[in-house]
């Protein structure tokens, strides 16, 4: 037994481009998950989320965005859409996936997954706002939960003691 969370490999996920895959992709490798937005106040965090990436990547960390539109509909356009928002405005090359619900009757399993192994404030599970963080370590078990406040630069000592 090597420590790995395999149930957590064989969740699925689609990329933004549609195309499906498992997480058993990034196996081995340190991840940022985050529930990501284009018109919400946290959105500038996209920034440094990149630099998360750009700096660490080498080391194993992968940053992945899942758009999501439950939080003050500040996710309106389709998968298309953001893509391209990401990559003009942002410069985002860390992997960005479709849209998903992270709470009520249609969450997305891996978000089903984080917010039972991670809850937040007050042992609740529920995602409160766009922009919520988890790391999952590279063998595939969570080891964080970060809030919308927390940015990735106030994030990233953290990050790099535990890649």
């Amino acid at each position: 037994m090597d420590g790995t969370n395999t149930g957590f490999y064989d969740l699925q996920v689609t990329k933004i481009n549609g195309q499906a895959t498992s997480l058993a992709e990034y196996k081995g490798k340190s991840l940022l998950i985050v529930n990501v937005a284009s018109e919400c106040g946290f959105t500038p965090q996209y920034e440094g989320l990149e630099k998360l990436y750009k700096s660490y990547k080498d080391q194993g960390l992968v940053v992945m965005g899942f758009p999501c539109n439950q939080f003050g509909k500040q996710e309106p356009g389709n998968d298309q859409q953001i893509a391209t928002f990401c990559t003009t405005r942002f410069n985002v090359t860390f992997p960005m996936f479709a849209k998903v619900d992270v709470n009520g009757s249609e969450t997305h399993p891996l978000f089903d997954f984080l917010k039972s192994s991670l809850p937040g404030l007050l042992n609740t599970e529920a995602i409160k706002w766009n922009f919520t963080k988890f790391f999952v370590d590279k063998n595939g078990k969570p080891l964080k939960r970060f809030s919308p406040q927390d940015t990735p630069d106030k994030m990233e000592s953290w990050i790099k003691e535990h890649l």
